[in-house]
């Protein structure tokens, strides 16, 4: 069905953590997903976005969504592989 939301191979609760621990333990939670996998990460700090976008372009994973949701910031990062 195409308005399915997207799967996710894992999701990170990084909501009410603030910068840098959203991004470390998104590092860390990559090691559990697999190379072309998706990791979205539920964020409450207003510099996540940007801290993602850095993330990746340090790390080679792909951003494939960085929305914000009311309060909540949604990205999804497709892991390098």
């Amino acid at each position: 069905m195409s308005d399915q939301a997207p799967q996710n191979d894992l999701t990170l609760d990084a909501k009410g953590m603030k910068c840098p621990l959203p991004v470390l333990r998104a590092r860390k939670a990559m090691k559990d997903v697999p190379p072309g996998g998706t990791l979205e990460v539920l964020a409450t700090d207003p510099s996540a976005p940007e801290d993602f976008v850095n993330f990746c372009e340090t790390t080679g994973h792909e951003l494939l969504e960085n929305r914000q949701d009311g309060d909540l910031f949604v990205l999804r990062i497709r892991k390098a592989g």
